[in-house]
């Protein structure tokens, strides 16, 4: 049976936070509320042993989540909503060449006659533990092709709303009234490569018709691994390091100019052979990742262009000859 895809797609992965911006996305929420940011995290790093006295075990990665509720609950991020966490996006302060280099290499491959001849083309998705919200509200948005990260219900369903007659309450809240209440989705340093799967498998792009637990063949998925480069800074993503590794696809740390301490955290992943290579967190042309990224995609293009031109060459049978 023939493939519904073409595998024609190259897909650059990215982490946001120490990776597109050179701090956390959390900051504008703390200055917004004069939240002393430094006290927030201490308590979040004591949960697990708070809840744990208790016989409950917390997920470190995103009891964060739940501890921003808390704040909401006891008035100190009073009126949070999810119009308000897309504003803080305005305020995200972004590495040098960013967000000009996610455009600048879409255009090296999407206008280049050579892969326009097999239409093939580059999509950039990030893939965070952050607010989703804020990364749409923030100028990286425009060039990204999907955005996976925490998000937050305002308006819970309530018991009983399968038989509401009307279903559009949540809807008629009044946006000044409207607070986060709930989680809707928590993404931890693991849980990020079922997004890796799915940009992989299609299911991003086709929810209704793909799973992401489908049974697919590796020649029938949308964007081979080996099509796919994951861009992160440190070892809390050898999760998704390690399935693109594994799958034959190219891995990248950054790390911020000047900080010896990250240097060495960079280095360390690359000798335990965790990421091919890494470079200074600066993309502005003819920068060291600037060139490294940029030759990666160029050469996963040329690969399929290698394998388009191989198949139809062996498509092809020999044409006819005179006889001797």
């Amino acid at each position: 049976m023939k493939s519904p895809f073409e595998q024609n797609i190259i897909a650059m992965v990215w982490d946001c936070d120490k990776t597109l911006i050179s701090s956390y996305m959390q900051e504008p929420l703390f200055r917004h509320f004069n939240v002393d940011g430094g006290k927030f995290w201490q308590e979040v790093n004591a949960l697990k042993a708070y809840y744990g006295k208790q016989g409950i075990s917390v997920n470190s990665d995103t009891s964060y989540l739940n501890h921003i509720l808390t704040y909401v609950k006891a008035g100190l991020f009073k009126g949070l909503n999810n119009a308000l966490l897309r504003e803080f996006g305005k305020e995200l302060k972004f590495y040098p060449g960013l967000p000009q280099f996610f455009g600048e290499v879409k255009s090296l491959i999407n206008d280049d006659e050579k892969y326009k001849a097999f239409d093939i083309r580059l999509e950039h998705y990030v893939v965070s533990t952050g607010f989703a919200e804020t990364i749409r509200g923030s100028a990286i948005a425009p060039f990204v092709d999907g955005i996976y990260g925490c998000e937050f219900i305002e308006t819970p369903a309530q018991p009983g709303f399968l038989n509401s007659a009307d279903v559009s309450d949540a809807a008629d809240i009044h946006e000044a009234s409207r607070e986060i209440s709930q989680i809707a989705s928590a993404l931890d340093n693991t849980s990020k490569t079922r997004y890796l799967f799915e940009i992989n498998k299609g299911s991003n792009k086709y929810p209704d018709t793909i799973d992401v637990n489908s049974s697919i063949a590796r020649e029938s998925r949308r964007v081979p691994f080996e099509n796919m480069i994951y861009i992160a800074d440190g070892p809390s993503d050898v999760p998704a390091f390690s399935i693109l590794n594994y799958n034959g696809g190219s891995t990248f740390a950054v790390y911020p100019k000047g900080d010896v301490k990250a240097f060495r955290q960079v280095d360390a992943l690359r000798r335990d052979n965790r990421v091919q290579m890494f470079g200074e967190a600066d993309y502005e042309t003819g920068s060291q990742s600037w060139l490294w990224l940029t030759e990666k995609v160029r050469a996963i293009a040329d690969s399929i262009v290698e394998r388009k031109q191989a198949a139809i060459r062996n498509s092809a049978g020999a044409p006819p000859t005179h006889l001797s």
